[in-house]
């Protein structure tokens, strides 16, 4: 058993495909078992490099929940205390390094030379996310350390940054109708269409994200001249490339994975209450792992998506814009007998700004800079994190104050606006990983109905 400051604690190891370690499984449901698990939180980080990274967000984030408890405690589902335990997915992610994180200073780089570069950090963690793709990584980095004027060198990074998102699915297009899900549309949606920045003009795409990043004020400031902006353009395509692979995996290894042990846990501990919570990739992880959950199966009391990075259409039984399609997840918020609670933030601008962009398909870029300059006004690739679950009957919404404070909804799509607490972090990326927070763990607490 890993060790951090709540016990007891369980590592849930999952490689790409959703397969988990040798014997924590077992070691895992052995553990619950014999002792005497009334309640399991359960939660998946999102981007990041490193276990060691993982396991300390656990360990911060966890860190107020036996106070939380020990002010309001209750009862269990059989009438005596709770006796809860910890769980931290463990999956393999990356975090591009010169995204800050909140209360995590030893992650943040050196200062960083002028002009979009990719540091070793970086490197290394692409070289993970791309196994056998160590050549052309080397060569990416080498053109942004040069920043060539010749249009064909674009082009290249571009066609690079494509192959590289291909071969991590098998060499697939990125949008191909053999991996669905990643648009977070239900698989009866037929193929779907790929994303611009996947198909598009090399110079236009990596010129929207430059002029993106440059209004929202994200851009670097020694970025001055218009070579240097589309380069600054181009490495933004590549973080967004490679998050999309991030995003592909999380569904991967919720259905596949989580889904699959969370049944094996129900049939184990048929008492045994389940509270599932996930940051940014991580919240699409938890919330795909419903769809592999046996449909006999109520072991899942809560799911708290924090900031998550996908679609909020997900749960939508059908589109608004598109009344014949309906989201990846439709319903099966119903297989949680509890609420499902959506945190989001005004001050995310992975979410609000940079996640959109990339998610816009094909032909919808000649919008980008009119009327509206971001896109933001329109809905259709909008994500959780951002402004909650959309399009689904019934959904609550709470400020983080009223849901801490005021009645709590026992079930259901809840929407909380937690921009008070979640408000701190720079460019790229902004709040997006500002999410340790006593306010967060008792949200956490209040969904699973474990505290007053």
């Amino acid at each position: 058993m890993a060790t951090i400051g709540v016990q007891p604690y369980w590592e849930l190891m999952f490689d790409a495909e959703g397969d988990m370690a040798p014997g924590e499984r077992d070691a895992l449901v052995r553990g619950v078992t014999e002792k005497e698990i009334t309640d399991l939180v359960v939660f998946a980080h999102g981007w990041n490099n490193t276990r060691s990274m993982a396991t300390g967000l656990y360990d911060r984030f966890f860190a107020p929940f036996p106070t939380v408890l020990a002010d309001a405690p209750v009862h269990s589902a059989t009438g005596g205390p709770v006796r809860l335990g910890y769980g931290g997915v463990i999956w393999p992610s990356m975090r591009f390094t010169d995204e800050p994180i909140p209360d995590f200073p030893s992650e943040r780089p050196p200062a960083a030379a002028a002009g979009p570069l990719l540091d070793p950090g970086t490197l290394a963690g692409l070289a993970v996310v791309f196994p056998g793709g160590e050549a052309v990584l080397d060569r990416l980095a080498e053109l942004l350390e040069r920043r060539p004027a010749d249009p064909a060198r674009l082009a290249e990074f571009a066609a690079l940054t494509r192959g590289l998102v291909a071969r991590g699915r098998g060499g697939r297009a990125a949008g191909s109708a053999a991996d669905p899900y990643v648009h977070d549309l239900d698989p009866g949606a037929g193929e779907p269409e790929e994303p611009t920045m996947f198909s598009g003009s090399p110079e236009r795409v990596c010129a929207r994200f430059a002029d993106a990043l440059a209004l929202a004020g994200l851009a670097r400031s020694e970025l001055s001249g218009a070579l240097e902006r589309l380069w600054g353009g181009a490495l933004e395509m590549l973080r967004q490339g490679t998050y999309w692979e991030m995003k592909r995996r999380a569904g991967t290894v919720g259905e596949a994975g989580l889904g699959r042990l969370l049944g094996e846990l129900a049939g184990a501990s048929p008492g045994l209450r389940i509270h599932l919570a996930g940051h940014s990739f991580g919240g699409r992880l938890v919330a795909f792992a419903l769809r592999g959950l046996p449909e006999r199966a109520r072991c899942v009391r809560s799911v708290t998506l924090l900031q998550g990075a996908f679609s909020h259409y997900a749960f939508a039984p059908r589109l608004p814009f598109a009344p014949g399609l309906a989201g990846a997840l439709k319903e099966l918020q119903h297989r949680v007998d509890g609420p499902v609670v959506c945190c989001h933030s005004s001050h995310d601008q992975a979410l609000g700004v940079l996640y959109p962009l990339a998610s816009r398909i094909t032909g919808d870029m000649d919008s980008l800079l009119g009327l509206d300059p971001l896109g933001l006004s329109d809905p259709r690739w909008g994500a959780m994190g951002h402004d909650g679950v959309q399009a689904v009957p019934g959904t609550a919404a709470l400020a983080l104050d009223r849901a801490l404070t005021g009645p709590f909804p026992a079930d259901g799509c809840v929407n909380v606006d937690a921009s008070a607490v979640i408000r701190r972090g720079g460019p790229p990326s902004g709040a997006h990983s500002d999410i340790c927070h006593r306010e967060l763990a008792r949200l956490v607490l209040l969904a699973g109905r474990l505290v007053r």
